[in-house]
């Protein structure tokens, strides 16, 4: 599972790849260490149709009869709880440099960065969203009210991911055309992209934890 991930690159790059008409994300900082219930930029279809930047909480609502916890990682986009939200105006992209896997070493597990390359260049998760009343946030400072909450799409791991974390990786875009698909094609047709990053277009960038004592190698 997919729970701590990074976007690193400046605002102004995340507007040009995914053809952003409307930026409501405000002042966007880097992102080196982002963890589940915390605010990341996600790009979608606005009410206009225009692709907008906004910023949501990581976690969309889970199924009630697990008590409605919330749920990063989306495995089976076809269950009956996820299908409300399978429509263009519930998909977006989540914008990432890298994301973060747990290797079970002893002592203590060992976390073990992915990107596109060394430089750790722009792609998107493919992921869903929803407006959605109640208290989410930090188990220290709870904000109670209306939030934007998504949640993104996982796939079986490729060979590069299934050695750290067998079970599963996000679903990644690499492309304008992926990402156009993602956003703007008929159901069936977007959920084809559920699929596992080719072998070839993903490395290891940083295994270990930062020598100034942050959450992981990120940066």
């Amino acid at each position: 599972m997919c729970n701590l991930c990074s976007v690193t690159k400046g605002q102004s790059a995340i507007r040009d790849l995914f053809a952003v008409k409307h930026d409501r994300a405000g002042n966007l900082p880097p992102l080196p260490a982002i963890f589940p219930d915390q605010m990341a930029p996600i790009v979608r279809l606005g009410a206009d149709g225009e692709r907008e930047l906004v910023m949501a909480r990581w976690g969309m609502p889970g199924p009630p009869q697990f008590g409605g916890q919330p749920v990063t990682n989306i495995r089976n986009a076809k269950r009956p709880h996820w299908r409300r939200w399978l429509g263009k105006a519930s998909r977006c992209v989540a914008p990432a440099t890298s994301f973060c896997e747990y290797e079970d070493t002893k002592p203590r597990k060992t976390p073990v960065w992915f990107a596109l390359a060394d430089e750790r260049p722009l792609f998107a998760f493919a992921g869903l969203w929803t407006p959605w009343r109640g208290r989410r946030g930090p188990k220290g400072a709870p904000v109670e009210g209306e939030h934007e909450l998504f949640g993104f799409l996982t796939t079986e791991a490729n060979a590069v991911v299934a050695p750290i974390h067998p079970k599963a990786m996000p679903v990644i875009l690499t492309t304008p055309d992926e990402i156009d698909r993602w956003l703007a094609a008929d159901t069936p047709d977007a959920l084809e992209l559920q699929r596992p990053l080719p072998d070839e277009a993903l490395r290891i960038v940083a295994r270990g934890e930062r020598s100034d004592g942050g959450p992981g190698a990120a940066v």
